[in-house]
């Protein structure tokens, strides 16, 4: 999944590139208000983290400008302020959850993963379907209780789709959240993975809508 990473501090912003990318996320950072704010209001992204001290504006008026322009991408604001009343402050301004500095990087990712999944309407992060189950905190898939092994990529595209379950996702979107943007792959490249997957984890999984893209069917499908 494609995650913003808005922060001016580089030693943070280069830590947290590290332990999203090992947990699976693709991620793209900046580091001034004044970016971040287009890039949130242009762009799509599974969630953003969001400082509030930033050059050029401020990170709750880039929050409140989104908010605004009925952006509703999820939005974990990570700050050194932690007193209370700004913290009622980010959560006024549409943030979805608020962690101070310092923090673990344990808890940034329970919290980050918390957010992306309420945006779906998931409220658990292991989620079954059939004899399949997900469980998104140990990034580990089975199949009637026996792990699969899922290259990263492979993991990536079957945990977008069940997370969008029921929602037709295009090739396009798909590759912007399995390899980001500036690595973007062409459809075969998808339509490769996407069929890796399928050996792996039953060809029923995931249905192809021609023209449209992809989709794991809701309960009521």
């Amino acid at each position: 999944m494609r995650v913003l990473v808005v922060e001016d501090d580089r030693r943070i912003a280069a830590d947290l590139e590290r332990g999203l990318r090992a947990a699976g996320y693709v991620v793209e950072t900046v580091g001034d208000g004044e970016e971040a704010w287009f890039r949130g209001d242009t762009e799509d992204y599974a969630a953003i983290i969001l400082d509030l001290g930033l050059p050029g504006m401020d990170g709750l008026a880039v929050l409140k400008r989104w908010r605004a322009n009925d952006r509703r991408i999820p939005v974990l604001i990570l700050t050194a302020r932690a007193s209370w009343a700004e913290r009622v402050d980010g959560i006024d301004a549409g943030a979805d959850d608020y962690l101070p500095k310092p923090f673990r990087m344990e808890e940034l990712l329970a919290r980050l993963r918390s957010i992306v999944r309420r945006s779906a309407g998931h409220a658990s992060s292991v989620i079954s379907i059939g004899d399949i189950t997900f469980d998104e905190r140990q990034m580990r898939v089975t199949v009637r209780g026996s792990p699969v092994a899922l290259s990263p990529l492979e993991y990536r595209l079957a945990s977008y789709l069940v997370l969008h379950r029921g929602r037709v996702v295009s090739q396009h979107e798909l590759s912007e959240n399995i390899y980001g943007q500036e690595d973007a792959h062409d459809s075969n490249a998808v339509e490769v993975l996407v069929g890796r997957v399928r050996k792996k984890l039953g060809g029923e999984l995931i249905e192809t809508r021609r023209g449209f893209g992809y989709i794991v069917p809701g309960a009521d499908a």
